[in-house]
């Protein structure tokens, strides 16, 4: 984001990037020149001065490497690598929020060896400061760390009042120049981690007490409780003025929550469009972390549609169709006409809201990436909700706003058919709606697509219309996908169905091996647990909305996504 709307910086300074504990490092691997600026493509740069003279070697090597089975600490990913300069290194961070960061700086000395060799006879001596300030003066990451080849992390608070921060590292001419071999060693970092303090930052949204929160809620009283989600419980409450609201709580202690939580206030706080939901502000309190936003009347899509029965509402065609078309108009938002270029990535029925007046807002964007190059994709930690996801997300991590489109289409479908995208059988047999809906349109017969709760009431030419975009927007190959602006303009009449083009088998198989492994994972998952978990059947869909069905587990770091080609 931009205009301050960062906040966190994490870099593995000299390689490759990685994910570690939820959180991803960017790479760093730019090959510094003796006097040199690098820019990366999220929100820091770095600069390093200085000529490696008198050395052995041809050329200055301003990254390193080590052997990584010659490092046992802990994420030794961050210490394989490292980024060095004989003068000064320089990082900054760009369009962070104001406030309180914790900076913590990784260190691990990869060129020296420990033992009674001249290789143990190096000394690296420099000075750190941040925002200006000098923090460490002639550190020593051998002695600070207890030798060589062991990691030692120093954390600092630092203020940041202009948006910006900076790191700067700098040989002050101490240390040795000739011993294991000539050179000068000067600064050497692993990686950078900045966390914020969320009490300290400014979120430029509205802020509420903890006290006007419980009172709004009665307390969190579980009369209350009107939904639960990955982010957390959701609670209904109403102001002291009279004003309706929905408050989602997370608890403190959950690292990747909070990087959720701030990056559904940033994203969301810069977005206004009446197919999104309003967030009203938050509240940073004691262990709490609150949103506030306006309160739907109807929940969501998927309690409304096959939710328990005594959830589910009448939704006629004319009003599915609506809320189908005020989705597209939601996402056409996002990925064409706002300043900020945004991919949702998690765009599912329970994501949906329904008003009042049963119209559709887009919510949780606590995994909503920016998307500011449409030339390219983003490579991406996985995360969403199996059954919405595009294969090529699911299966590589390729991330555009065409993963959406893919999105939507498969909700179009639940929308028209009135059933989970994914139901499974006894006999752990699954069932998919795209499937059903493609094996319709070669036989010609799409209308047995539709929910037998609208009998025959419906209009046959927009319930045709509606299925052949939803499969337009389903289609295997990412690039065949239509933009979200067409999509609105064809479910309004406003310009003719494009024509569905089957990509080839070979992505048809990506799409197959991607259900082979969430399949077995909700096999697993199913085994002895069946009094926890509420199991999908084909007669009756999905028995409620907090079933697998929207908290399958995507876990990035199991030996699939980490073996995938």
């Amino acid at each position: 984001m931009h205009e301050g709307g960062w906040h966190s910086l994490n870099i593995n300074c000299g390689g490759s990037g990685v994910t570690i504990n939820g959180t991803t490092y960017d790479e760093d691997t730019v090959a510094n020149g003796p006097s040199s600026y690098y820019l990366s493509s999220t929100n820091w740069a770095l600069s390093s001065t200085g000529y490696f003279l008198d050395d052995d070697s041809s050329t200055d090597h301003f990254t390193w490497s080590a052997d990584s089975s010659t490092l046992s600490m802990a994420n030794r990913q961050l210490y394989t690598t490292a980024r060095l300069s004989p003068i000064s290194l320089t990082y900054y961070g760009f369009c962070l929020l104001n406030g309180n960061y914790t900076v913590n700086l990784h260190f691990a000395e990869i060129m020296f060896t420990n033992g009674p060799t001249y290789k143990s006879l190096g000394r690296r001596i420099f000075d750190v400061y941040i925002q200006g300030i000098r923090v460490l003066q002639d550190f020593n990451i051998a002695k600070e760390a207890g030798g060589a080849a062991k990691a030692v992390i120093k954390n600092f608070t630092a203020a940041v009042t202009t948006n910006n921060l900076e790191i700067r590292f700098f040989w002050a001419g101490k240390g040795t120049t000739g011993i294991p071999v000539r050179a000068i060693y000067g600064p050497l970092v692993s990686a950078i981690s900045v966390d914020p303090d969320l009490k300290g930052l400014d979120l430029q949204t509205g802020k509420f007490s903890l006290r006007q929160i419980k009172d709004a809620t009665n307390n969190f009283d579980r009369a209350n409780k009107i939904g639960e989600g990955g982010f957390g419980p959701v609670f209904k409450g109403q102001l002291s003025d009279g004003t309706a609201i929905a408050v989602k709580q997370l608890s403190a202690k959950s690292k990747q929550g909070n990087r959720e939580f701030l990056n559904e206030i940033g994203m969301i706080s810069a977005l206004q469009h009446p197919h999104l939901v309003k967030l009203y502000g938050c509240c940073i309190e004691g262990n709490q972390l609150l949103l506030v936003y306006e309160y739907m009347e109807n929940n969501n899509v998927g309690r409304a549609l096959f939710g328990a029965k005594e959830s589910q509402l009448k939704l006629n065609w004319p009003t599915r169709h609506r809320i189908c078309v005020g989705i597209a108009k939601g996402l056409a938002y996002l990925h064409e006409e706002s300043r900020l270029k945004i991919v949702h990535r998690d765009i599912k029925a329970a994501n949906v809201l329904l008003d009042k007046n049963l119209f559709p807002k887009i919510s949780d964007f606590g995994l909503a990436k920016l998307n500011e190059d449409d030339s390219t994709h983003i490579s991406t930690r996985i995360a969403g909700t199996y059954g919405y996801m595009a294969p090529e997300y699911a299966m590589r991590g390729h991330l555009t706003n065409k993963a959406d489109v893919y999105s939507f289409g498969i909700l179009v479908l639940e929308m028209v058919s009135g059933r989970c995208n994914t139901t499974y059988c006894s006999k752990g047999e699954c069932f998919y709606i795209l499937d059903w809906a493609l094996l319709l349109k070669e036989k010609g017969s799409l209308l047995d697509l539709v929910d037998p709760r609208l009998e025959s009431d419906f209009n046959k030419e927009d319930v045709m219309i509606t299925i052949n975009v939803a499969l337009l927007c389903c289609n295997v190959s990412a690039a065949l996908r239509p933009a979200m602006s067409s999509v609105v303009s064809m479910l309004e009449g406003r310009a003719p169905v494009e024509v569905l083009v089957l990509d080839s088998c070979d992505s048809s198989d990506e799409i197959s091996e991607m259900r082979k492994h969430f399949e077995s994972i909700y096999s697993s998952e199913t085994i002895g647990e069946s009094s926890q978990r509420q199991a999908m059947s084909i007669e009756g869909g999905c028995t409620s909305p907090t079933s697998f069905q929207d908290h399958c587990p995507i876990n990035p770091h199991s030996d699939y996504w980490e073996n995938r080609n």
